[in-house]
């Protein structure tokens, strides 16, 4: 069982590429952050992720509020987990060009292909975006730094990912019908090879949510609980599928995640009802019976308890764009504050 699998089949990515850009030095951009790339998109709800993949040749990023600039090599792959604000370029420093002109006609005119000509070494890019669920992807966003690099290269199912996307975006406009889709599969691919690479290069002294995926006792007990959320589950019979003692799975729990496994499982399940109350039609007391609640009433509690409103008004409240921003802004805080921990 994979737990990191589990958890990205319910937060329900959704990926595509912006542009294929090359760049010659000098040359620098600023990147806007998500909010302005959601204004263009067909779907602005839920959290954006951005990303950036290099080619060819060599540059760096760095987030606006920060000094330090990362290097990049070809094959690294930035991952903007919270979509930043950032800059990229390569060579002497320049005043940076803002691009959010030109992503919101490469956005909205369906345009690939950006160029700048500074007459020096050239770095080629293919820069995209990946969209997930705004309640769910938490689990997995908030054991992330705000921006991380992985290269891709040194393995096979990273040369194959990198070889096929560049071919893929390179024949965008001769794919036919289906292309996109092609492309938007890649990019979640993409997303979850980064992942694996990250969780892999963890020093074994990390805490949080990606470290306790690569235990294997916590990682096992998290995929059970993701795979069968509205199971009645106790920590003994948790214990006892995973095959190790309660106070033994009790205390990794509490030692990776700070939390028990019933008190991760109780705002998980709370998390996934709120994605049901917001995308389906589906009664309240038809929600809490699919997470695993009996009791509506018990249901009404809990999540009250959690988001601050009972899930009726929360549905309704979701349902208004002004609520929806007002609901990204409190994610964003949320990870801000995990961040700092």
């Amino acid at each position: 069982m994979d737990v990191l699998s589990e958890v990205l089949k319910a937060v329900k990515l959704d990926g595509a590429v912006f542009f294929h850009g090359e760049f010659a030095s000098p040359w620098c951009v600023r990147e806007p952050d998500a909010g302005t790339m959601a204004a263009y998109l067909p779907t602005p709800s839920g959290h954006i992720i951005i990303f950036h993949l290099l080619l060819e040749g060599q540059g760096y990023v760095r987030l606006e509020h920060e000094d330090r600039a990362v290097p990049l090599t070809a094959g690294d792959i930035i991952i903007l987990t919270h979509g930043d604000v950032h800059c990229m370029g390569n060579g002497p420093p320049v005043p940076p060009m803002d691009t959010s002109e030109q992503l919101r006609q490469i956005l909205t005119e369906g345009r690939m292909l950006s160029q700048l000509a500074g007459g020096g070494e050239v770095t080629k890019l293919i820069c995209g975006y990946l969209t997930c669920d705004a309640q769910l992807c938490r689990v997995v966003l908030a054991g992330l730094p705000a921006m991380l690099k992985v290269n891709i290269r040194d393995t096979p199912s990273g040369q194959w990912l990198e070889n096929t996307l560049r071919y893929s975006v390179d024949h965008a406009e001769a794919s036919g019908p289906g292309g996109a889709a092609v492309i938007a599969k890649l990019s979640e691919a993409l997303f979850v090879e980064t992942l694996r690479r990250y969780i892999a290069q963890l020093p074994h002294t990390q805490t949080g949510w990606l470290a306790g995926v690569r235990d294997p006792y916590v990682g096992k007990a998290l995929a059970l609980l993701h795979q069968r959320p509205a199971q009645p589950w106790t920590i003994a019979t948790l214990a006892g599928e995973v095959g190790v003692s309660r106070s033994v799975l009790a205390e990794r729990f509490q030692h990776f995640l700070a939390d028990t496994p019933i008190g991760y499982l109780t705002r998980w399940r709370l998390h996934l009802a709120a994605q049901l109350l917001t995308s389906t039609s589906k009664s309240v007391a038809e929600v809490a019976g699919d997470i695993g609640y009996e009791s509506e009433p018990s249901f009404n509690r809990a999540f009250k308890r959690e988001f601050g409103l009972p899930p009726a008004h929360f549905r309704s409240q979701a349902k208004t764009p002004k609520q929806s921003s007002i609901g990204r802004e409190s994610m964003t805080a949320e990870l801000e504050t995990t961040r700092g921990k």
